[in-house]
């Protein structure tokens, strides 16, 4: 929100020498964020001032109209004659008076004035326009100032054009609605610098007649429990705005529009109520204030025609709907250039009914920001007397002694606050008065108790009821405060938060990291140092997910957790798998030219607990008990911790070195191999077998196998896959559940023999169906302990080993750690491994 300093000090007896930076600092104290302080007499430099056109020459042979203008601007050039200037805009005529910055003067942006020959002519300045001053978008024409401006000649025009002012730029917290008003920021600043405050909102308004102004129905009191209206008849639809409504509104950042419509965002953002006005002849019979029907249309102020949900709410006539309530208007009702009849409307809707609807149509206006945080219900007579007031003022009219007012507005819940909770939540003393003195300030209503409270507000404690209960009835335009938590802030801000101690709490001693921290980045720098490169892709997928992926009916990963307020409808649930986001993470990367992607993302998966109900509901007043917070964590999914990577393209690459190397499915399941080692697996407890489990491809999936419990799968995805999310061929993947892994063993320190080493290979013919490591394993078992390696460095398959059989060729390593080996120990231990391994699988060795 933009709003400048002169209109606050309509409402808070500002002091006149306030430094911008003591204004910052007092907004920041009581929890505004300020985004930019900005003195406008610092926008333009040099000198701008106020000018009379004194003749204007019409330069031809150009292929835009130029004008060659001498001006009056009196003794500002030093010489006291007219200022030559050359100009394009159209809109002004002699003896008009016009702002003129003379040269030496830069414009915002920095654009540096100065005086040159241009279009055959000497131009000494420029005549400026709304928006080479900063002060608005329009550049149609120059600014011609009204015909009763004091100002001469000569004279400084920034007090005339607006640039003698502050502008402060806030951004404005959900909870604080009522700061996004004049009002509200000037009771603010009151509180902060102890100055008076003269409230808008109190002013007199005539309350609701017999007679209605309009016919109206409101049909659902809970979306709209307050309808106020006002009828002005006769107005002048040729009226414009007054220049400083223009000016406050386009600081503001609102564009202008017409008088009735700019009056109506000039009382929104005094008051803080948004409000409507109808064009009275453009509405057909009654207005009805009701739900929409689903599937209802609308054509709304931006011509955009919207289908209705049945939890929006409209306003209605005999036609239909008219405007999307509290949200923006329709275009068959609105003000139009010949309204001589204009209806206001200011009303008080739900938030919750507000923020959805807004949400849905995507629709975020000035109105929609306030009603969702919250609006005074007590302002509608008020805001449409002023509104009323300043139509009739500027643009003529006569005012309807009838006036609609249907309120159904509750009164406000009364909160029980000890006196002493502040004390006691914060650690400041806060005497008792101090407390019912800072509560009232902000407008609350505080019925004490039976026991003396302290009178000064610095005397520390009573003489008796520090624990005294204090029942508080906030006041209407501050619907954030419901519970005594919220009561006790309010007495801290207000107090002030550089009353609170800043002490550092002791950090507990620990023992560093846990040994799941340090496996997840042991696993995390082992891909890494792969050539992995890691992401972080959002937890959240879309319900075609599961279909995309091949998963099967009955599949758990199909039962996901839908959330009830998503960022987005079109991916409502959390992720099941970590492929999901990772593969449209691939998608994108692909789809902005990278071909060869090597990805892996280490984070949370979440499984619904079947059956699990409700979590209790838990207030703000008092810590939840062990109880409470166990049936809430029963509720949360499970969320084990999964690592996945997902390759597509060249592993690697091609260039004057070689061919390079195509990424393939043996390289998800090398991936797979080297997470385990990094997370201490010893490999004696791998197994790798083949398996069939989607979204990988049947016949190239292996899953993997700690103490023969399945921890993951791997290998090539399945085509229908790839084909679904738009993927390339052959595009591979792996996914372990970290969680599932045991801790790694104590490792005994290794045994390093100074004997040398036997070093035999062998190569084995088997079924090509029978899976390599379990031929390893078969090896191992077999040779015995005087086997200290075993590494598969060949398969093989041809024509001459026979239709589906292989070759695998392993190179073993013995030795012993006492003595050196004979070749006869050597040959033994090999003989020993073969004959296992031709036991179990029918293994033989190639070429015997």
């Amino acid at each position: 929100m933009r709003v400048s300093v002169s209109w606050l000090r309509e409402y808070v007896d500002l002091p006149a020498d306030l430094p911008a930076g003591d204004l910052e600092q007092a907004l920041v104290d009581l929890g505004i964020e300020v985004e930019s302080v900005v003195d406008l007499r610092e926008t333009v430099t040099g000198q701008l001032v106020v000018g009379e056109v004194l003749q204007i020459e019409e330069l031809t042979g150009f292929k835009k109209p130029i004008r060659f203008c001498r001006v009056d601007v009196g003794d500002a050039n030093g010489t006291g004659e007219p200022q030559e200037i050359v100009c394009g805009a159209r809109n002004f005529a002699p003896g008009d008076r016009v702002v003129v910055i003379l040269p030496g003067g830069v414009l915002p942006g920095g654009f540096a004035i100065g005086a040159r020959k241009t279009y055959g002519r000497n131009s000494n300045g420029m005549i400026c326009s709304a928006k080479e001053l900063g002060l608005g978008d329009d550049h149609s024409g120059i600014i011609v100032l009204p015909g009763d401006t004091p100002a001469k000649p000569g004279d400084d025009a920034r007090p005339v054009v607006g640039l003698d002012d502050v502008v402060v730029e806030l951004e404005i917290t959900p909870d604080r609605g009522y700061a996004l008003s004049l009002r509200g920021l000037a009771r603010e600043l009151s509180h902060a610098l102890g100055v008076p405050f003269r409230d808008p909102g109190l002013a007199p308004a005539p309350g609701g007649t017999d007679t209605p102004a309009y016919p109206v129905e409101v049909r659902d009191t809970v979306g709209c429990d307050r309808f106020a209206a006002r009828l002005v008849r006769g107005v002048d639809p040729t009226a414009a705005t007054p220049d400083w409504m223009r000016r406050r509104l386009t600081v503001a950042g609102i564009r202008s529009i017409s008088l009735p419509v700019d009056i109506t965002n000039y009382v929104m953002l005094e008051l803080g109520q948004p409000m409507h006005a109808f064009d009275a002849d453009r509405i057909t019979g009654p207005l009805v204030v009701r739900r929409a029907e689903a599937g209802e249309k609308l054509t709304t102020l931006d011509g955009v025609t919207r289908v209705l949900a049945a939890e929006d709410m409209v306003i209605c006539d005999d036609t239909g709907p008219v405007s999307l309530a509290a949200v923006m208007g329709g275009e068959t009702s609105e003000v139009v250039a010949g309204t001589t009849n204009v209806l206001f409307e200011a009303a008080h809707w739900d938030p919750a009914m507000v923020g959805r609807t807004a949400r849905r149509h995507k629709l975020f206006s000035e109105a929609a920001k306030r009603w969702e945080r919250g609006v005074d219900p007590a302002l509608p007579l008020v805001a449409i007397e002023r509104a009323v007031r300043l139509l009739t003022e500027h643009a003529g009219g006569t005012a309807s002694d009838e006036i609609v007012d249907i309120d159904h507005v509750r009164p406000r819940t009364p909160v029980v606050l000890p006196a002493d909770l502040p004390t006691r939540r914060i650690g400041v003393t806060y005497p008792p008065a101090r407390v019912v003195a800072l509560l009232e300030q902000v407008g609350c209503t505080v019925a004490r108790g039976t026991d003396r409270l302290a009178e000064d507000p610095g005397e520390v404690g009573v003489a008796a009821g520090d624990g005294a209960a204090l029942t508080v009835t906030p006041p209407t335009w501050r619907p954030d405060l419901t519970d005594p938590a919220d009561l006790v802030e309010e007495v801290v801000r207000l107090d002030g938060y550089d009353r609170l101690p800043s002490v550092l709490p002791t950090a507990p001693p620990g023992r560093g990291l846990t040994w799941q921290q340090r496996r997840r980045r042991a696993i995390s720098r082992s891909l890494a140092e792969r050539g992995y490169v890691e992401v972080l892709a959002h937890p959240f997928v879309a319900s075609e997910l599961p279909d995309q992926l091949g998963l099967p009916e009955g599949d758990p990963r199909r039962r996901a957790v839908r959330l009830a307020n998503p960022l987005s409808e079109e991916e409502p649930l959390l992720r099941t798998t970590l492929l999901g986001p990772l593969l449209g993470i691939v998608k994108r990367n692909l789809g902005r030219g990278q071909r060869d992607l090597a990805v892996y993302e280490i984070g949370a998966v979440f499984h619904p607990r079947p059956g699990a109900g409700r979590p209790p509901a838990m207030g703000v007043d008092r810590r939840p008990s062990d109880e409470e917070l166990a049936a809430a964590d029963a509720v949360v999914p499970d969320q084990p911790r999964h690592v996945a990577v997902v390759l597509t393209g060249d592993m690697e690459p091609a260039g004057w070195w070689g061919a390079g190397r195509a990424a393939a499915w043996a390289d998800a399941v090398e991936a797979a191999r080297a997470v385990l080692a990094a997370a201490d697996i010893p490999g004696d407890r791998v197994e790798v077998r083949a398996a069939e489990y989607a979204p990988w491809h049947p016949g190239r999936c292996a899953e993997l196998l700690v103490d023969g419990t399945v921890v993951g799968h791997a290998g090539e995805l399945h085509p229908a896959v790839l084909a679904a999310l738009e993927l390339p061929r052959r595009t591979s993947a792996m996914e372990l559940d970290l969680d599932a892994l045991p801790a790694a063993p104590v490792a005994p320190a290794p045994v390093v023999s100074g004997f040398p080493p036997a070093l035999i290979d062998v190569a084995l013919v088997v079924d090509e169906s029978v899976p390599a490591a379990q031929v390893q394993r078969a090896l191992v078992e077999g040779a015995g302990e005087l086997l200290e390696g075993v590494r598969l460095f060949d398969v093989y398959a041809s024509e001459q080993l026979g239709a589906g059989r292989k070759s695998l060729a392993y190179k073993l390593t013995f030795r012993a750690p006492d003595r050196t080996l004979t070749v006869e120990e050597a040959v033994a231990a090999r003989d020993a491994a073969v004959a296992r391994a031709a036991e179990r699988f029918g293994a033989t060795l190639r070429g015997a």
